[in-house]
């Protein structure tokens, strides 16, 4: 399983994007548990799939980008 982190910028909500590549012997239930728990524990919320020809799934994950400012 690879994943890659990028940003994308545009609208006023500003969003950070993560694919993951799930190979094809991952059940459906490993999928969901893998999911859930990037969506509890890392605030990931899902925003596309894809199952390919012959099992490989892609995930596009996103996240808003907090901005923080110092108030010093």
């Amino acid at each position: 399983m690879a994943s890659v982190s990028r940003t994308r910028r545009g609208s006023a909500a500003q969003y950070e994007f993560r694919v993951v590549t799930i190979r094809p012997p991952a059940s459906r239930s490993d999928v969901r548990q893998l999911l859930t728990d990037e969506a509890e524990y890392g605030r990931w919320e899902l925003a596309r799939h894809r199952i390919y020809m012959g099992g490989l799934r892609k995930v596009w994950l996103r996240r808003k980008i907090i901005r923080v400012h110092s108030t010093l």
